[in-house]
């Protein structure tokens, strides 16, 4: 009789303890994500470039995978509690620096602080989420970061169009948040026990094993095609939407963000039963089939056909990259697990970074509307390749099997 009320009541505790890890991660992305609305007055009040601020926004990228790289196996060493906890004083200071930035440079300072504490934040969440329930952990972790993303732009825009202070309320609100969390996490039970070797555990392991190889290159390009759309969406996705719709409303750089991040996550809760192939490649097509459908909405002036266009972009979005996780992820051994989501990491990320920055210099040489156009159409050609590469798999593979 003990054994039973003992195991119901530590159900009520363990669900618990999983949202408000859910809670924490969406609180992170949605940080992360805040600062996107408020683009257009930093450069009003400062004066910089399109392309300054997708190095403000890539500085946010490369340090959060230097985070992943480094620190991705810490809280199984030091624990989740410390590791998070560690990961939202970080934060906290990053959330500071914002307030009381008045420069470009110190902005770039706390993008640099908010992607380390975001990083580190992620694989010890990650991981204190599976820990807690193996069932649902994994939509959870998939989850967190489309919900946090897209409300975090949304309730940045909100404040920065309606409430005192733009520069300043949005990142008072967030530290109050985490200070709240904080407090949250401690009260909540270690979940691992502590392993040696700290140190060693901070040096980065990159490898693809030779069993996952041939998949991984058939997925890097919708696998880089969905990170860059991310990317551009947000760093220049706002002067996009405004461009579009003709407003200077701030809120219009939070809704086209939430519009992309709530596609995919609709994606995902829909499609998730479809096979590992079915998902890429409905996942690719769909995400080709919505960049056109914006590119269409650009050239029409159209805030209807552009907004719709990216819903549909966001599905493809959610169910490709899930679909590309799920064609990687099983093929590594377990020992192997941890350099393989290095390597994915790495080339996740950069895809993140890198073509926003291009994207950025070349919207202050030739103009946003030429730059989204030859952006979208690269990452159409990219889906499309995907679906051949797929295509060309599956038949070699069946073609093993009837010989």
């Amino acid at each position: 009789m003990a054994i039973d009320t003992n195991t119901s009541s530590s159900r009520p505790r363990s669900s618990q303890a999983l949202w408000l890890y859910a809670l924490a991660a969406s609180t992170f992305f949605a940080a992360s994500s805040a600062p996107t609305p408020l683009y257009r007055v930093y450069q009003d009040a400062w004066g910089f470039s399109s392309a300054m601020v997708t190095l403000v926004f890539a500085s946010y990228a490369f340090s959060l995978l230097v985070a992943l790289l480094t620190t991705g196996s810490l809280s199984d060493h030091i624990g989740r509690r410390p590791a998070i906890v560690g990961a939202i004083v970080l934060e906290v200071v990053a959330m500071l620096v914002f307030a009381d930035a008045n420069s470009v440079g110190v902005l770039i300072a706390a993008r640099v602080l908010q992607g380390f504490a975001t990083g580190a934040a992620t694989s010890a969440l990650g991981a204190a989420i599976l820990d807690t329930s193996r069932t649902r952990g994994s939509l959870v972790n998939t989850l967190s970061p489309l919900f946090g993303m897209g409300v975090g732009a949304l309730g940045s825009s909100m404040l920065v169009e309606y409430a005192p202070a733009p520069m300043r309320l949005v990142y008072l609100v967030l530290i109050a948040l985490f200070v709240l969390q904080a407090v949250w996490v401690m009260a909540l039970p270690e979940t691992v026990s502590r392993l040696p070797g700290t140190l060693a555990s901070l040096v980065p392991r990159v490898r693809v094993p030779v069993a996952a190889r041939g998949a991984l290159l058939r997925i890097a390009p919708v696998n880089v095609a969905v990170w860059a759309l991310g990317g551009f969406y947000l760093s220049l996705g706002p002067s996009l939407a405004r461009a579009v719709t003709g407003t200077n409303n701030a809120t219009m750089g939070g809704w086209v963000v939430f519009a992309l991040t709530t596609g995919g996550l609709v994606a995902v809760l829909l499609l998730r039963a479809l096979s590992t192939l079915r998902l890429l490649l409905t996942g690719a097509i769909v995400l080709a089939v919505g960049l056109l459908i914006t590119l269409a909405g650009v050239h029409a002036g159209s805030a209807g056909i552009f907004f719709a266009g990216t819903v549909i972009a966001g599905m493809g979005f959610g169910s490709a990259f899930q679909g590309a996780l799920r064609s990687v992820l099983p093929l590594a051994q377990a020992h192997e697990r941890a350099g393989l989501m290095a390597a994915l990491y790495v080339l996740s990320y950069l895809a993140f970074s890198i073509p926003a920055i291009l994207a950025g210099t070349m919207a202050h040489a030739v103009g946003l509307r030429l730059t989204t156009d030859v952006y979208g159409i690269s990452l159409v050609v990219l889906a499309a390749m995907t679906v051949v590469a797929s295509g060309l798999g599956r038949n070699a593979a069946m073609a093993r099997e009837g010989s």
